[in-house]
């Protein structure tokens, strides 16, 4: 069984930009990475900006055309972080060079674990996440599902990499598409909540500077105490709303609106453009 103490493997991150590189600061931050990370990016000044990073290698595929099959070569875990489009090709680039026993792991919103398996040696694990943006400040949530050829202990080493930036989310694979539309899409629907949050107040009169920090500590502020209590988020929102008060008031628009309704919708249509995306569509 894997030891949780243990470091981690040597890692390759290909494709290291705004996720792939959030968890490369987890990883690096983390102090568990004492395998190594070699990390690739396109260009020189992307790789550049990574490379004083302690135990990184930074490969710029402009000067070292091959380095994403020298790293995934070199790596126990290969977390592939190119844009979906791009996927299939590296995957031919790296499968002939990628070790027995090593593990790939998907970044890519709409690959499924096939596409993945199609082309990769049997010898190697896939799993397949889906990390959402909070990951760049180490609160991410990232969905995690395994691959036909993962064991429970390939599951439990990426599972411990992911846990650098967050919190891991086990599931099957016919529900990352799901849990997407609420952790991976969720944080736009909190900026959104917060941005109209932010246009009432300067709609009564405050300037944007006040505005803007009476919205947003507020959401900060709440999302802290939900995570200091024990309570559900339902006792807390009763604990603010006095009996005929101006909160209860305001609370009652709002169902009036019938949130849960619009927040069904908006998720069933992220669902729907991710077997959009999974079609190729």
């Amino acid at each position: 069984m894997i030891d949780a103490d243990a470091p981690l493997p040597p890692i390759a991150i290909l494709g290291a930009g705004s996720m792939g590189g959030a968890i490369l600061h987890g990883l690096v931050s983390s102090g568990l990475a004492h395998g190594g990370v070699t990390v690739t990016n396109r260009t020189a000044a992307k790789a550049d900006a990574l490379a004083d990073l302690e135990g990184v290698r930074s490969v710029a595929l402009e000067r070292e055309p091959e380095g994403n099959a020298v790293a995934a070569a070199a790596a126990d875990v290969v977390l592939v972080g190119v844009k979906p489009a791009m996927v299939p090709d590296l995957l031919r680039e790296i499968a002939p060079h990628l070790r027995p026993g090593a593990v790939v792991v998907s970044l890519a919103a709409g690959v499924t674990v096939a596409t993945f398996e199609s082309i990769v040696p049997d010898s190697v694990a896939v799993l397949r996440s889906m990390p959402n943006t909070p990951s760049l400040v180490g609160r991410g949530v990232t969905g995690l599902a395994a691959g036909t050829h993962a064991s429970d202990d390939d599951v439990a080493v990426v599972r411990r990499l992911f846990e650098t930036v967050g919190s891991v989310i086990e599931v099957p694979e016919e529900k990352i598409d799901a849990l997407s539309t609420i952790s991976g899409s969720g944080p736009a629907y909190v900026f959104l909540l917060i941005e109209q949050l932010t246009r009432a107040a300067e709609g009564k009169g405050f300037d944007r500077a006040d505005a803007r920090r009476m919205a947003e500590q507020t959401f900060i502020g709440a999302a802290a105490l939900l995570e200091a209590s024990d309570e559900e988020p339902a006792e807390l929102r009763r604990r603010v709303t006095s009996p005929k008060g101006t909160t209860e008031r305001a609370v009652a628009v709002l169902q009036d609106a019938q949130l849960d309704a619009v927040f069904a919708e908006a998720t069933d249509a992220a669902l729907a453009r991710a077997a959009e995306l999974a079609a190729g569509a």
